[in-house]
Protein backbone atom coordinates (compact mmCIF):
# COMPACT_ATOMS: atom_id res chain seq x y z
CA UNK A 1 0.00 0.00 0.00
CA UNK A 2 1.50 3.46 -0.88
CA UNK A 3 2.60 5.61 1.78
CA UNK A 4 -0.17 8.26 2.21
CA UNK A 5 1.68 10.53 4.22
CA UNK A 6 2.84 13.36 1.09
CA UNK A 7 -0.68 12.99 -0.19
CA UNK A 8 -1.86 14.22 3.40
CA UNK A 9 0.48 16.70 3.74
CA UNK A 10 -0.20 18.11 0.27
CA UNK A 11 -4.04 18.03 1.39
CA UNK A 12 -2.98 21.03 4.12
CA UNK A 13 -1.07 23.25 1.64
CA UNK A 14 -4.35 25.19 0.75
CA UNK A 15 -4.43 25.58 4.74
CA UNK A 16 -1.24 27.11 4.74
CA UNK A 17 -1.74 29.06 2.04
CA UNK A 18 -4.80 30.50 3.57
CA UNK A 19 -2.66 31.56 6.43
CA UNK A 20 -0.24 32.65 4.10
CA UNK A 21 -3.18 35.28 2.30
CA UNK A 22 -3.58 36.74 6.41
CA UNK A 23 0.07 37.11 6.03
CA UNK A 24 0.19 38.94 3.03
CA UNK A 25 -2.75 41.34 3.82
CA UNK A 26 -0.28 42.47 6.66
CA UNK A 27 2.68 43.26 4.53
CA UNK A 28 0.84 45.00 2.44
CA UNK A 29 -1.16 46.92 4.83
CA UNK A 30 1.07 47.90 7.57
CA UNK A 31 4.31 48.59 5.00
CA UNK A 32 5.55 51.58 7.41
CA UNK A 33 5.77 49.25 10.00
CA UNK A 34 7.42 46.15 8.74
CA UNK A 35 9.70 48.57 7.21
CA UNK A 36 10.65 49.91 10.90
CA UNK A 37 11.99 46.89 12.18
CA UNK A 38 13.22 44.51 8.93
CA UNK A 39 14.23 45.30 5.60
CA UNK A 40 10.86 45.19 3.71
CA UNK A 41 12.20 44.45 0.50
CA UNK A 42 13.41 41.20 1.73
CA UNK A 43 10.11 40.47 3.44
CA UNK A 44 8.47 41.34 0.58
CA UNK A 45 10.56 38.85 -2.06
CA UNK A 46 9.83 36.05 0.58
CA UNK A 47 6.08 37.17 0.93
CA UNK A 48 5.60 36.73 -2.79
CA UNK A 49 8.19 33.69 -3.68
CA UNK A 50 5.98 32.02 -0.77
CA UNK A 51 2.68 32.68 -2.22
CA UNK A 52 4.32 31.28 -5.94
CA UNK A 53 5.30 27.78 -4.07
CA UNK A 54 2.62 27.36 -1.90
CA UNK A 55 0.13 27.93 -5.36
CA UNK A 56 2.33 25.35 -6.95
CA UNK A 57 1.99 22.76 -4.57
CA UNK A 58 -1.96 23.38 -4.41
CA UNK A 59 -1.75 22.54 -8.16
CA UNK A 60 0.18 19.32 -7.54
CA UNK A 61 -2.22 18.23 -4.72
CA UNK A 62 -4.85 19.13 -7.33
CA UNK A 63 -3.51 17.07 -10.13
CA UNK A 64 -2.57 14.11 -8.62
CA UNK A 65 -6.31 13.88 -6.80
CA UNK A 66 -8.47 11.06 -7.38
CA UNK A 67 -11.05 13.64 -8.71
CA UNK A 68 -8.35 16.18 -10.94
CA UNK A 69 -10.44 15.65 -13.88
CA UNK A 70 -13.84 17.30 -12.28
CA UNK A 71 -11.28 20.04 -10.99
CA UNK A 72 -9.80 20.64 -14.50
CA UNK A 73 -10.97 23.95 -14.49
CA UNK A 74 -9.86 24.74 -11.46
CA UNK A 75 -6.58 23.74 -12.00
CA UNK A 76 -6.18 25.42 -15.61
CA UNK A 77 -7.17 28.94 -13.23
CA UNK A 78 -4.38 28.66 -10.84
CA UNK A 79 -1.60 27.30 -13.80
CA UNK A 80 -3.01 30.77 -15.27
CA UNK A 81 -2.84 32.62 -12.18
CA UNK A 82 0.82 31.41 -11.44
CA UNK A 83 2.24 32.22 -14.62
CA UNK A 84 1.06 35.40 -14.40
CA UNK A 85 2.51 35.78 -10.92
CA UNK A 86 5.57 35.01 -12.11
CA UNK A 87 5.64 37.18 -14.66
CA UNK A 88 4.78 39.90 -12.46
CA UNK A 89 7.43 38.99 -10.02
CA UNK A 90 9.91 40.04 -12.67
CA UNK A 91 8.75 43.68 -12.39
CA UNK A 92 7.67 43.92 -8.67
CA UNK A 93 7.32 41.29 -6.06
CA UNK A 94 4.12 43.40 -4.30
CA UNK A 95 1.94 43.30 -7.20
CA UNK A 96 2.61 39.61 -6.97
CA UNK A 97 1.29 39.46 -3.41
CA UNK A 98 -1.71 41.70 -3.97
CA UNK A 99 -2.69 39.45 -7.42
CA UNK A 100 -2.52 36.00 -5.70
CA UNK A 101 -4.45 37.64 -2.28
CA UNK A 102 -6.67 37.99 -4.69
CA UNK A 103 -7.00 34.66 -5.80
CA UNK A 104 -6.56 32.92 -1.97
CA UNK A 105 -9.29 36.06 -1.34
CA UNK A 106 -11.83 34.71 -3.96
CA UNK A 107 -11.14 30.64 -2.87
CA UNK A 108 -11.51 31.81 1.01
CA UNK A 109 -15.15 33.17 0.13
CA UNK A 110 -15.88 30.36 -1.95
CA UNK A 111 -15.38 27.98 1.06
CA UNK A 112 -17.23 30.37 3.16
CA UNK A 113 -20.13 30.59 0.66
CA UNK A 114 -20.40 26.98 -0.40
CA UNK A 115 -18.78 24.32 2.19
CA UNK A 116 -18.72 26.15 5.00
CA UNK A 117 -22.39 25.72 7.54
CA UNK A 118 -23.06 22.99 5.41
CA UNK A 119 -23.67 25.32 2.72
CA UNK A 120 -26.29 27.01 4.55
CA UNK A 121 -24.89 30.58 3.59
CA UNK A 122 -24.88 29.68 -0.38
CA UNK A 123 -28.72 28.76 0.02
CA UNK A 124 -29.34 31.92 1.76
CA UNK A 125 -27.81 34.04 -0.86
CA UNK A 126 -28.99 32.31 -3.82
CA UNK A 127 -32.77 32.08 -2.28
CA UNK A 128 -32.37 36.09 -1.38
CA UNK A 129 -30.84 37.28 -4.35
CA UNK A 130 -31.24 41.36 -3.45
CA UNK A 131 -29.36 40.44 -0.24
CA UNK A 132 -27.11 38.37 -2.71
CA UNK A 133 -26.40 41.58 -4.96
CA UNK A 134 -26.15 44.13 -2.17
CA UNK A 135 -23.93 42.14 -0.26
CA UNK A 136 -21.76 41.36 -2.97
CA UNK A 137 -21.24 44.95 -3.92
CA UNK A 138 -20.28 45.59 -0.62
CA UNK A 139 -17.96 42.87 -0.35
CA UNK A 140 -16.16 44.49 -3.39
CA UNK A 141 -16.33 48.04 -2.12
CA UNK A 142 -14.58 47.03 1.12
CA UNK A 143 -11.77 45.09 -0.26
CA UNK A 144 -11.70 48.02 -2.65
CA UNK A 145 -11.39 50.41 0.23
CA UNK A 146 -8.97 48.15 2.23
CA UNK A 147 -6.38 48.46 -1.19
CA UNK A 148 -6.94 52.10 -1.82
CA UNK A 149 -6.04 52.35 1.71
CA UNK A 150 -2.47 50.38 1.39
CA UNK A 151 0.38 53.07 1.69
CA UNK A 152 1.36 51.63 -2.03
CA UNK A 153 -1.67 53.01 -3.62
CA UNK A 154 -1.02 56.40 -2.96
CA UNK A 155 1.98 58.66 -4.22
CA UNK A 156 3.11 60.21 -1.28
CA UNK A 157 3.25 56.52 0.30
CA UNK A 158 0.59 56.94 3.15
CA UNK A 159 -2.44 55.19 4.54
CA UNK A 160 -5.65 57.31 3.00
CA UNK A 161 -8.25 57.83 5.28
CA UNK A 162 -10.95 55.50 5.28
CA UNK A 163 -13.70 57.79 4.24
CA UNK A 164 -12.15 58.74 1.48
CA UNK A 165 -10.69 55.49 0.33
CA UNK A 166 -14.28 53.96 1.09
CA UNK A 167 -16.23 57.10 -1.10
CA UNK A 168 -13.39 56.01 -4.06
CA UNK A 169 -13.92 52.67 -4.29
CA UNK A 170 -17.69 52.87 -3.94
CA UNK A 171 -17.34 55.71 -6.45
CA UNK A 172 -15.09 53.15 -8.48
CA UNK A 173 -17.70 50.30 -8.06
CA UNK A 174 -20.58 51.57 -8.82
CA UNK A 175 -19.35 53.61 -11.94
CA UNK A 176 -20.00 56.75 -10.68
CA UNK A 177 -17.10 58.55 -10.99
CA UNK A 178 -16.89 61.54 -8.85
CA UNK A 179 -13.31 61.88 -6.95
CA UNK A 180 -12.20 63.28 -3.24
CA UNK A 181 -8.71 63.52 -5.18
CA UNK A 182 -7.06 63.28 -8.75
CA UNK A 183 -6.74 59.86 -9.93
CA UNK A 184 -3.71 60.18 -12.01
CA UNK A 185 -1.85 62.69 -9.31
CA UNK A 186 -2.81 60.90 -5.82
CA UNK A 187 -2.57 57.09 -7.04
CA UNK A 188 -0.09 55.17 -7.94
CA UNK A 189 -0.06 52.89 -10.58
CA UNK A 190 -1.28 49.93 -8.21
CA UNK A 191 -4.07 52.34 -6.81
CA UNK A 192 -5.01 53.49 -10.28
CA UNK A 193 -5.50 49.73 -11.10
CA UNK A 194 -7.46 48.91 -7.89
CA UNK A 195 -9.58 51.10 -9.39
CA UNK A 196 -9.68 50.22 -12.83
CA UNK A 197 -10.46 46.77 -11.54
CA UNK A 198 -13.36 48.05 -9.33
CA UNK A 199 -14.96 50.01 -12.33
CA UNK A 200 -14.31 46.72 -14.25
CA UNK A 201 -16.40 44.40 -12.04
CA UNK A 202 -18.64 47.30 -11.36
CA UNK A 203 -19.60 47.62 -14.83
CA UNK A 204 -20.25 44.00 -15.46
CA UNK A 205 -22.30 43.50 -12.14
CA UNK A 206 -21.01 41.55 -9.36
CA UNK A 207 -23.72 38.86 -9.80
CA UNK A 208 -22.74 38.39 -13.89
CA UNK A 209 -18.77 38.03 -12.87
CA UNK A 210 -19.83 35.93 -9.78
CA UNK A 211 -22.02 33.68 -11.80
CA UNK A 212 -18.92 33.02 -14.31
CA UNK A 213 -16.58 32.40 -11.86
CA UNK A 214 -18.94 29.93 -9.98
CA UNK A 215 -19.98 28.17 -14.03
CA UNK A 216 -16.12 28.39 -14.64
CA UNK A 217 -15.25 26.40 -11.45
CA UNK A 218 -18.03 23.93 -12.22
CA UNK A 219 -20.66 25.13 -9.71
CA UNK A 220 -24.24 24.26 -10.49
CA UNK A 221 -26.63 27.40 -10.65
CA UNK A 222 -30.15 27.34 -9.11
CA UNK A 223 -33.25 28.34 -11.52
CA UNK A 224 -33.31 31.25 -8.84
CA UNK A 225 -30.06 32.36 -9.75
CA UNK A 226 -30.56 31.83 -13.23
CA UNK A 227 -33.65 34.10 -13.01
CA UNK A 228 -31.99 36.97 -11.18
CA UNK A 229 -28.78 36.79 -14.19
CA UNK A 230 -31.20 37.11 -16.90
CA UNK A 231 -32.79 40.26 -14.57
CA UNK A 232 -28.90 41.67 -14.45
CA UNK A 233 -28.33 41.21 -18.44
CA UNK A 234 -32.24 42.23 -18.95
CA UNK A 235 -33.01 39.65 -20.79
CA UNK A 236 -36.37 38.27 -20.34
CA UNK A 237 -36.18 35.60 -22.86
CA UNK A 238 -35.21 31.70 -21.69
CA UNK A 239 -31.70 31.64 -22.95
CA UNK A 240 -28.15 29.21 -22.29
CA UNK A 241 -26.48 31.45 -19.43
CA UNK A 242 -23.04 30.41 -20.46
CA UNK A 243 -23.38 31.23 -23.69
CA UNK A 244 -24.93 35.15 -22.50
CA UNK A 245 -22.12 35.32 -20.00
CA UNK A 246 -19.37 34.62 -22.66
CA UNK A 247 -21.20 36.99 -25.00
CA UNK A 248 -21.29 39.21 -22.11
CA UNK A 249 -17.50 38.98 -21.87
CA UNK A 250 -16.58 38.94 -25.54
CA UNK A 251 -18.84 41.89 -26.36
CA UNK A 252 -17.23 43.89 -23.52
CA UNK A 253 -13.35 43.11 -24.07
CA UNK A 254 -13.72 43.57 -27.71
CA UNK A 255 -15.95 47.43 -27.80
CA UNK A 256 -13.14 48.51 -24.64
CA UNK A 257 -10.37 47.10 -27.27
CA UNK A 258 -11.24 48.76 -30.13
CA UNK A 259 -12.41 51.89 -27.51
CA UNK A 260 -8.44 51.86 -26.60
CA UNK A 261 -7.01 51.62 -30.30
CA UNK A 262 -8.74 54.61 -30.72
CA UNK A 263 -7.92 56.40 -28.00
CA UNK A 264 -4.52 55.21 -28.35
CA UNK A 265 -3.76 57.25 -31.86
CA UNK A 266 -4.56 60.22 -29.99
CA UNK A 267 -3.22 59.96 -26.66
CA UNK A 268 0.39 58.90 -28.60
CA UNK A 269 0.60 62.42 -29.99
CA UNK A 270 0.91 64.21 -26.49
CA UNK A 271 2.23 61.05 -24.18
CA UNK A 272 5.10 58.42 -24.13
CA UNK A 273 3.56 55.19 -26.36
CA UNK A 274 3.98 52.86 -23.03
CA UNK A 275 1.53 56.07 -21.33
CA UNK A 276 -0.53 56.37 -24.13
CA UNK A 277 -1.34 52.35 -24.29
CA UNK A 278 -2.16 52.83 -20.53
CA UNK A 279 -3.98 55.91 -20.86
CA UNK A 280 -5.95 54.79 -23.54
CA UNK A 281 -6.91 51.23 -21.91
CA UNK A 282 -8.01 52.87 -18.45
CA UNK A 283 -10.29 55.34 -20.38
CA UNK A 284 -11.74 52.96 -22.93
CA UNK A 285 -12.65 50.92 -19.67
CA UNK A 286 -13.93 54.05 -17.71
CA UNK A 287 -16.03 55.01 -20.93
CA UNK A 288 -17.87 51.59 -21.94
CA UNK A 289 -18.25 51.16 -17.67
CA UNK A 290 -20.01 54.85 -17.83
CA UNK A 291 -17.95 55.54 -14.98
CA UNK A 292 -16.17 58.96 -15.28
CA UNK A 293 -13.07 58.11 -13.89
CA UNK A 294 -9.94 60.12 -15.94
CA UNK A 295 -6.39 60.25 -15.43
CA UNK A 296 -5.94 63.77 -16.46
CA UNK A 297 -6.14 66.66 -14.41
CA UNK A 298 -8.85 68.44 -16.24
CA UNK A 299 -10.96 65.59 -17.36
CA UNK A 300 -11.08 65.53 -20.89
CA UNK A 301 -10.95 69.36 -21.58
CA UNK A 302 -8.00 69.23 -23.13
CA UNK A 303 -9.16 67.34 -25.76
CA UNK A 304 -12.37 69.63 -26.41
CA UNK A 305 -11.44 69.97 -30.20
CA UNK A 306 -10.52 66.32 -30.51
CA UNK A 307 -12.61 64.81 -33.04
CA UNK A 308 -11.43 61.36 -32.11
CA UNK A 309 -11.29 61.55 -28.69
CA UNK A 310 -15.02 63.18 -28.43
CA UNK A 311 -16.79 60.71 -30.63
CA UNK A 312 -14.61 57.62 -29.22
CA UNK A 313 -15.61 58.18 -25.56
CA UNK A 314 -18.83 59.35 -26.26
CA UNK A 315 -19.81 56.23 -28.51
CA UNK A 316 -18.17 53.99 -25.70
CA UNK A 317 -20.58 55.69 -22.91
CA UNK A 318 -23.75 55.27 -25.47
CA UNK A 319 -22.82 51.00 -25.86
CA UNK A 320 -22.61 50.89 -22.23
CA UNK A 321 -25.55 52.51 -21.51
CA UNK A 322 -27.58 50.38 -23.87
CA UNK A 323 -27.16 47.21 -21.88
CA UNK A 324 -25.45 43.86 -23.31
CA UNK A 325 -28.82 42.63 -24.55
CA UNK A 326 -29.54 45.37 -26.43
CA UNK A 327 -25.82 45.09 -27.98
CA UNK A 328 -26.12 41.73 -29.13
CA UNK A 329 -29.64 42.17 -30.32
CA UNK A 330 -28.17 44.89 -32.60
CA UNK A 331 -25.90 42.68 -34.08
CA UNK A 332 -28.46 39.95 -34.65
CA UNK A 333 -30.23 42.47 -36.59
CA UNK A 334 -27.24 43.51 -38.63
CA UNK A 335 -24.96 40.31 -39.03
CA UNK A 336 -27.32 37.27 -38.32
CA UNK A 337 -28.59 35.07 -40.89
CA UNK A 338 -31.80 34.74 -39.89
CA UNK A 339 -34.51 35.59 -41.89
CA UNK A 340 -36.77 37.16 -39.79
CA UNK A 341 -34.45 40.50 -38.20
CA UNK A 342 -36.62 41.94 -35.66
CA UNK A 343 -35.13 43.89 -32.61
CA UNK A 344 -37.21 43.36 -28.99
CA UNK A 345 -39.88 45.82 -28.18
CA UNK A 346 -37.49 46.36 -25.26
CA UNK A 347 -34.44 46.91 -27.52
CA UNK A 348 -36.92 49.90 -29.74
CA UNK A 349 -37.52 51.37 -26.68
CA UNK A 350 -34.22 51.53 -25.46
CA UNK A 351 -32.95 52.70 -28.35
CA UNK A 352 -35.68 55.50 -29.27
CA UNK A 353 -35.79 57.18 -25.91
CA UNK A 354 -31.92 57.29 -25.88
CA UNK A 355 -31.81 59.00 -29.25
CA UNK A 356 -34.47 61.39 -28.00
CA UNK A 357 -32.42 61.99 -24.72
CA UNK A 358 -29.29 62.59 -26.40
CA UNK A 359 -31.26 64.93 -29.14
CA UNK A 360 -32.62 67.00 -26.45
CA UNK A 361 -29.60 67.51 -24.44
CA UNK A 362 -27.65 68.28 -27.83
CA UNK A 363 -30.16 71.38 -28.53
CA UNK A 364 -30.52 72.88 -24.77
CA UNK A 365 -27.07 72.51 -24.12
CA UNK A 366 -26.08 74.26 -27.36
CA UNK A 367 -28.57 77.09 -26.88
CA UNK A 368 -28.25 77.32 -22.87
CA UNK A 369 -24.15 77.78 -23.20
CA UNK A 370 -24.74 79.65 -26.21
CA UNK A 371 -23.42 82.68 -23.93
CA UNK A 372 -21.97 80.74 -20.85
CA UNK A 373 -18.86 78.23 -20.41
CA UNK A 374 -18.91 78.04 -24.38
CA UNK A 375 -18.34 81.90 -25.08
CA UNK A 376 -16.02 82.38 -27.03
CA UNK A 377 -16.34 79.06 -28.87
CA UNK A 378 -15.70 78.05 -32.17
CA UNK A 379 -18.58 76.73 -34.23
CA UNK A 380 -17.24 73.06 -34.51
CA UNK A 381 -15.67 73.19 -30.56
CA UNK A 382 -19.49 74.35 -29.70
CA UNK A 383 -20.85 71.15 -31.36
CA UNK A 384 -18.32 68.87 -30.10
CA UNK A 385 -18.98 69.68 -26.34
CA UNK A 386 -22.65 70.11 -26.96
CA UNK A 387 -22.42 66.95 -28.34
CA UNK A 388 -19.89 64.94 -25.61
CA UNK A 389 -21.86 66.32 -22.52
CA UNK A 390 -24.99 65.56 -23.75
CA UNK A 391 -24.03 61.69 -23.85
CA UNK A 392 -21.94 61.86 -20.87
CA UNK A 393 -24.66 63.99 -18.60
CA UNK A 394 -26.67 60.70 -18.38
CA UNK A 395 -24.47 58.65 -16.58
CA UNK A 396 -20.65 58.88 -17.28
CA UNK A 397 -19.18 61.87 -15.73
CA UNK A 398 -16.60 62.75 -18.35
CA UNK A 399 -16.88 66.52 -19.26
CA UNK A 400 -14.80 68.98 -21.83
CA UNK A 401 -15.97 72.22 -20.55
CA UNK A 402 -16.14 73.49 -17.16
CA UNK A 403 -19.05 72.29 -15.36
CA UNK A 404 -19.00 74.85 -12.26
CA UNK A 405 -19.80 77.54 -15.21
CA UNK A 406 -22.65 76.03 -16.01
CA UNK A 407 -25.79 78.34 -16.54
CA UNK A 408 -28.60 77.45 -14.26
CA UNK A 409 -30.46 76.26 -17.11
CA UNK A 410 -28.08 73.87 -18.56
CA UNK A 411 -27.87 72.86 -14.64
CA UNK A 412 -31.43 71.90 -14.89
CA UNK A 413 -31.64 69.81 -17.90
CA UNK A 414 -28.07 67.97 -16.53
CA UNK A 415 -30.74 67.31 -13.36
CA UNK A 416 -33.12 65.64 -15.37
CA UNK A 417 -30.65 63.76 -17.88
CA UNK A 418 -28.68 62.41 -14.64
CA UNK A 419 -32.01 61.10 -13.17
CA UNK A 420 -33.37 59.39 -15.93
CA UNK A 421 -29.33 57.64 -16.50
CA UNK A 422 -28.85 54.52 -19.03
CA UNK A 423 -30.98 51.61 -19.46
CA UNK A 424 -31.72 48.47 -18.15
CA UNK A 425 -29.02 45.52 -17.88
CA UNK A 426 -25.82 48.66 -18.84
CA UNK A 427 -23.63 49.84 -17.07
CA UNK A 428 -25.03 53.17 -16.34
CA UNK A 429 -27.08 53.93 -13.13
CA UNK A 430 -30.55 56.13 -12.91
CA UNK A 431 -34.12 55.25 -12.61
CA UNK A 432 -33.83 53.64 -16.52
CA UNK A 433 -34.95 55.08 -20.43
CA UNK A 434 -37.37 52.36 -19.99
CA UNK A 435 -39.08 53.52 -16.77
CA UNK A 436 -39.55 57.36 -18.14
CA UNK A 437 -40.75 55.68 -21.35
CA UNK A 438 -43.46 54.05 -19.70
CA UNK A 439 -44.15 56.90 -17.72
CA UNK A 440 -45.01 59.25 -20.91
CA UNK A 441 -46.68 56.50 -22.41
CA UNK A 442 -49.00 56.21 -19.02
CA UNK A 443 -49.62 60.22 -19.69
CA UNK A 444 -50.35 59.95 -23.26
CA UNK A 445 -52.63 56.69 -23.02
CA UNK A 446 -54.54 58.84 -20.58
CA UNK A 447 -54.84 61.84 -22.57
CA UNK A 448 -55.89 60.02 -25.36
CA UNK A 449 -58.22 58.44 -23.30
CA UNK A 450 -56.94 54.76 -23.84
CA UNK A 451 -56.64 52.08 -21.03
CA UNK A 452 -53.80 49.92 -22.55
CA UNK A 453 -50.32 51.33 -22.77
CA UNK A 454 -48.79 50.76 -26.51
CA UNK A 455 -45.67 51.80 -28.24
CA UNK A 456 -44.45 49.87 -31.38
CA UNK A 457 -47.26 48.26 -31.80
CA UNK A 458 -47.14 46.62 -29.04
CA UNK A 459 -48.76 46.58 -25.50
CA UNK A 460 -46.98 47.22 -22.46
CA UNK A 461 -48.57 44.88 -19.64
CA UNK A 462 -49.79 48.21 -16.93
CA UNK A 463 -48.16 46.54 -14.04
CA UNK A 464 -44.57 47.86 -15.75
CA UNK A 465 -46.38 51.33 -15.46
CA UNK A 466 -47.03 50.71 -11.62
CA UNK A 467 -43.32 49.20 -10.96
CA UNK A 468 -42.04 52.17 -13.05
CA UNK A 469 -44.34 54.95 -10.95
CA UNK A 470 -43.15 53.15 -7.54
CA UNK A 471 -39.64 53.31 -8.34
CA UNK A 472 -39.71 56.73 -9.42
CA UNK A 473 -41.47 57.61 -6.17
CA UNK A 474 -38.99 55.89 -4.10
CA UNK A 475 -36.00 57.22 -6.01
CA UNK A 476 -37.20 60.58 -5.58
CA UNK A 477 -37.98 60.32 -1.90
CA UNK A 478 -34.82 58.63 -1.37
CA UNK A 479 -33.03 62.06 -3.18
CA UNK A 480 -34.72 64.47 -0.92
CA UNK A 481 -33.92 63.12 2.14
CA UNK A 482 -30.26 62.94 1.16
CA UNK A 483 -30.19 66.58 0.16
CA UNK A 484 -32.21 67.94 2.74
CA UNK A 485 -29.03 66.52 5.03
CA UNK A 486 -26.87 67.65 3.15
CA UNK A 487 -28.06 71.13 3.19
CA UNK A 488 -27.54 70.82 7.31
CA UNK A 489 -24.19 69.77 6.97
CA UNK A 490 -22.54 71.32 4.19
CA UNK A 491 -22.29 75.17 3.68
CA UNK A 492 -22.57 74.96 -0.32
CA UNK A 493 -25.97 76.27 -2.30
CA UNK A 494 -28.92 74.18 -2.97
CA UNK A 495 -28.01 74.21 -6.53
CA UNK A 496 -24.34 72.54 -5.72
CA UNK A 497 -25.58 70.07 -3.60
CA UNK A 498 -28.80 68.93 -5.48
CA UNK A 499 -26.48 68.74 -8.65
CA UNK A 500 -24.06 66.76 -6.29
CA UNK A 501 -26.82 64.18 -4.97
CA UNK A 502 -28.63 63.04 -8.23
CA UNK A 503 -24.88 62.77 -9.95
CA UNK A 504 -24.15 60.50 -6.95
CA UNK A 505 -27.51 58.73 -7.42
CA UNK A 506 -27.82 58.37 -11.27
CA UNK A 507 -24.12 56.97 -11.02
CA UNK A 508 -23.02 60.08 -13.22
CA UNK A 509 -19.96 61.39 -11.79
CA UNK A 510 -19.94 65.04 -12.96
CA UNK A 511 -19.98 68.17 -10.03
CA UNK A 512 -19.77 71.52 -10.01
CA UNK A 513 -16.55 71.45 -7.78
CA UNK A 514 -17.30 70.49 -4.19
CA UNK A 515 -16.41 66.79 -3.76
CA UNK A 516 -13.26 67.28 -2.41
CA UNK A 517 -14.57 70.49 -0.05
CA UNK A 518 -17.21 68.03 1.27
CA UNK A 519 -17.61 67.34 4.91
CA UNK A 520 -16.72 63.38 6.29
CA UNK A 521 -20.62 63.50 7.06
CA UNK A 522 -20.85 65.39 3.58
CA UNK A 523 -18.98 62.05 2.12
CA UNK A 524 -20.34 59.40 3.77
CA UNK A 525 -23.60 60.36 2.64
CA UNK A 526 -22.77 60.61 -0.71
CA UNK A 527 -21.42 57.43 -0.72
CA UNK A 528 -24.40 56.32 0.55
CA UNK A 529 -26.47 57.61 -2.30
CA UNK A 530 -23.71 56.03 -4.78
CA UNK A 531 -24.36 52.43 -3.33
CA UNK A 532 -28.57 53.15 -3.14
CA UNK A 533 -28.15 54.69 -7.06
CA UNK A 534 -26.46 51.54 -8.26
CA UNK A 535 -28.33 48.73 -6.27
CA UNK A 536 -31.85 50.14 -5.27
CA UNK A 537 -33.20 50.57 -9.26
CA UNK A 538 -31.59 46.44 -9.78
CA UNK A 539 -32.87 45.40 -6.39
CA UNK A 540 -36.29 46.86 -6.28
CA UNK A 541 -36.46 44.87 -9.89
CA UNK A 542 -35.54 41.48 -8.71
CA UNK A 543 -38.01 41.84 -5.38
CA UNK A 544 -40.78 43.03 -7.72
CA UNK A 545 -40.03 39.77 -10.23
CA UNK A 546 -39.91 37.57 -6.80
CA UNK A 547 -43.03 38.53 -5.45
CA UNK A 548 -44.41 36.05 -2.83
CA UNK A 549 -47.97 35.17 -3.64
CA UNK A 550 -50.86 37.05 -2.01
CA UNK A 551 -53.90 36.12 -0.73
CA UNK A 552 -56.99 36.24 -3.43
CA UNK A 553 -58.81 39.20 -1.52
CA UNK A 554 -60.17 41.72 -3.40
CA UNK A 555 -61.98 44.91 -2.02
CA UNK A 556 -64.86 46.42 -2.49
CA UNK A 557 -63.61 49.73 -5.22
CA UNK A 558 -64.65 53.20 -4.80
CA UNK A 559 -62.91 56.50 -6.56
CA UNK A 560 -61.56 59.26 -4.92
CA UNK A 561 -60.56 63.00 -6.15
CA UNK A 562 -57.45 63.19 -8.07
CA UNK A 563 -55.64 66.75 -8.60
Amino acid sequence: MPDSRPSVLLRHVEFFAYLLAIWSFLVLFLEPIVGFYVKYHSVELFTALANILLLSLTIVNRAFSGDAKQKRNMILFDVIMLLLGAMLLAYQAKFVIFFLLIRQTYYILQYFIFKAFEGRLHKLLTDNPPVSLMLSFAGVITVGTIMLMLPAASVKGQVTHFLDALFTATSATCVTGLVVFETGTYFTLFGQIVILVLIQIGGLGIMTISTAFALMLGQRLTLKLENVMQSVVGDTHVVNLFKLLRSIVLVTVLIEFIGAIFLFFSFSKVLPTSQALYNAIFHSVSAFCNAGFALWSDNMMSFVDSPVVTFTISFLIILGGLGFTVIIDLYRKLFSNDKIKKLTLHSKIVLATTGALILIGFVTLFVAEYHGSMQGFSVSRRLLSSWFQSVTMRTAGFNTIDISRLSSASVLVALILMFIGASPGSTGGGVKTTTITVLMLSVTSMLRGRRDLSIFNRKIAVSNAREATTLLTISASVIFVIVFLLMLVEPFSFEKIIFEAISAFGTVGLSMGITSDLSYTGKALITLLMYIGRIGPLTMIYALSMRKRQPNISFAEENIAIG
